[in-house]
């Protein structure tokens, strides 16, 4: 996502390249490459204009030190200036109640029954609390039948009542079944429309008053541009959201709604969809997302990621099979796992600094992995415990087994020989500098 605003934007720092300081000329054509960069990606003139306005005026207050550079001075600001559009913090959904209520709305074809879905699995994971979906939307056929569905994927139960088109009976149904069978959270799923009209404007209210939800979220596609924030405008009227959620953020986005959805509803963006995985589901940190946009990565997010996928007690188990020269391919392969968790590797990549330009042409299919995955699982237990006895024949079966070459077996095994001797290299490095420190 971002990535034609981060191209464009990236351009107009360089105006100021090889300047001694900031002066009134060479920030107007700054701003003036600044403002085509946020009108290409689809946010609007008024907030385009607004946004750099506002960084005019900071960088013609700015006192430019001498180990600073201009162009260094303006990315910071632009920034600074960023974030803050996007929300500048972070804010919770508000999850408490007995059950806290949480109701979704948004229009057909925004991705709002999945998000759902990820929701449950969100809070239910990170959280640690009881969820129970309610099939609220009696508009759209099937659309009790999906939620079903994504609700046996994470492990959700479902509350419907598929002969009933009352969506307020059955939210309030839905809500004191929750209380009876000690359920902590209830997320009601909405009927929406192709497009915003009078009827769905009053019934989403109607529904909203009648279940007084702790926390309202609208759904937006971020595809679908300035359409998006006038959406959101016409929701927020109706019903006073507490946050925004953007979804179809890896596709063809331009990320104009992300700029723009604060500016024009004051309301925060609290998650982002990338995918259709039921695990692909961000919270918006708007510093995080203003980094990756002006090229820096996202670190913080990365090793989030990487936290929430690696236990603490089988980190320390592997780093003693790595130290005794025990790491086997079985351990590769869930290693392999563990990183397909976190997400696409084009995605993880881009949130090193610097990485999301360099991999902007490179195409990394998200079953990369897959023709590694079916070498090693066409290994026998014996083999993948001791690699060491992969000798012609065996490997010549592996790859008839595999669906793959000769070729690459050799390769996967070359592989894993120089990753296990990287990694004992250094896990042993590491432990000569503790000893070093405890002899001091």
């Amino acid at each position: 996502m971002f990535e034609n605003l981060s191209d464009r934007l990236e351009r107009s720092f360089k105006i100021l390249k090889g300047e001694g300081k900031i002066t009134e000329v060479n920030v107007a054509e700054t701003l003036k490459e600044i403002r085509r960069a946020l009108l290409d990606a689809d946010v609007s003139y008024k907030v385009a204009k607004e946004f750099c306005d506002r960084v005019k005026t900071k960088a013609m207050g700015a006192n430019v030190l001498t180990a600073v550079r201009p162009q260094q001075m303006m990315v910071k600001i632009v920034h600074d200036e960023l974030a803050d559009f996007m929300g500048a913090e972070h804010t919770e959904p508000n999850l408490k109640g007995s059950p806290a209520v949480v109701l979704v709305a948004g229009l057909n074809g925004s991705g709002k029954t999945t998000f759902c879905g990820k929701l449950a699995l969100h809070v239910k994971s990170k959280r640690g609390m009881k969820v129970l979906l309610a099939a609220c939307d009696t508009f759209r056929p099937a659309a009790i039948d999906q939620l079903k569905t994504l609700g046996a994927q994470v492990g959700v139960e479902v509350y419907s009542q598929d002969e009933q088109k009352d969506p307020v009976k059955v939210a309030k149904d839905a809500i004191q079944y929750a209380r009876q069978q000690g359920y902590s959270v209830v997320i009601v799923d909405t009927a929406g429309r192709l497009t915003v009209d009078q009827e769905l404007m009053e019934e989403i209210a109607t529904l909203h008053k009648a279940v007084s939800p702790t926390e309202t979220l609208f759904v937006v596609d971020a595809m679908t541009g300035q359409d998006a924030v006038e959406s959101a405008r016409a929701f927020n009227q109706a019903i006073d959201y507490d946050g925004v959620v953007l979804t179809k953020m890896d596709g063809d986005t331009r990320g104009g709604a992300a700029l723009s959805i604060r500016a024009v509803t004051g309301k925060p963006i609290k998650f982002v969809s990338t995918g259709e995985k039921m695990e692909a589901l961000d919270i918006f940190y708007p510093a995080r997302v203003a980094d990756r946009i002006l090229g820096m990565g996202d670190v913080v997010s990365l090793v989030e990621k990487a936290q929430e996928q690696y236990d603490e007690q089988e980190a320390r188990a592997l780093k003693k099979k790595i130290a005794h020269n025990q790491f086997t391919l079985n351990d590769f392969y869930n290693q392999i796992q563990q990183v397909q968790k976190m997400g696409g590797v084009k995605d993880l990549a881009g949130m090193l600094p610097g990485m999301g330009k360099a991999l902007k042409d490179v195409d990394i299919p998200d079953d990369a992995f897959k023709p590694t995955e079916a070498i090693i699982l066409s290994m026998t237990p014996y083999e993948k415990e001791h690699p060491e006895c992969l000798n012609g024949s065996r490997r010549n079966r592996i790859a008839k087994g595999s669906g793959t070459s000769l070729a690459e077996v050799n390769k996967l095994i070359k592989q894993f020989e120089q990753t296990r001797k990287m990694m004992k290299m250094a896990v042993d490095g590491s432990l000569q500098q503790r000893l070093k420190g405890f002899r001091r």
